[in-house]
């Protein structure tokens, strides 16, 4: 197996780890130059990077994602995906509209409380 190969597939089995169901591999990953950096660089290289967990590194991208995305979709993969692997509890989930707040504003965070509450509704224990 060559090196980019090896990548490839750390890379594939780390995006399943951390988008589990939410997020489908993409078809034909492999040959799509696009995606095969995607593996190998952002999920090989930095998502399996060993100072912090999957846990940290979906908490910054929360944040980020809170500032620069029109898209509450975006958002909403993340706070499905940390709840679905228990990352996050229910309570954790309702607090993160709550920090962002203060240093984001309220219309940043605004949808990123609606879709909290959102996920909250569709997944009622």
């Amino acid at each position: 197996m060559t090196e980019t190969s090896e990548k490839f597939a750390k890379g594939t089995e780390l995006f399943t780890a951390v988008y589990g169901q939410q997020v489908p591999l993409p078809a034909n990953a492999a040959a799509h130059p696009f995606q095969q950096l995607m593996m190998e660089n952002l999920f090989c290289d930095i998502w399996g990077r060993s100072a912090m967990s999957i846990r940290d590194r979906r908490l910054i991208l929360i944040g980020v994602i809170a500032v620069i995305a029109d898209s509450p979709m975006l958002i909403e993969i993340q706070l499905r995906a940390a709840l679905e692997k228990r990352e996050l509890e229910r309570e954790q989930l309702r607090e993160i509209p709550i920090i962002l707040t203060q240093y984001i504003g309220y219309p940043r965070t605004v949808p990123v409380m609606q879709t909290v509450e959102k996920i909250l509704a569709d997944t009622a224990e």
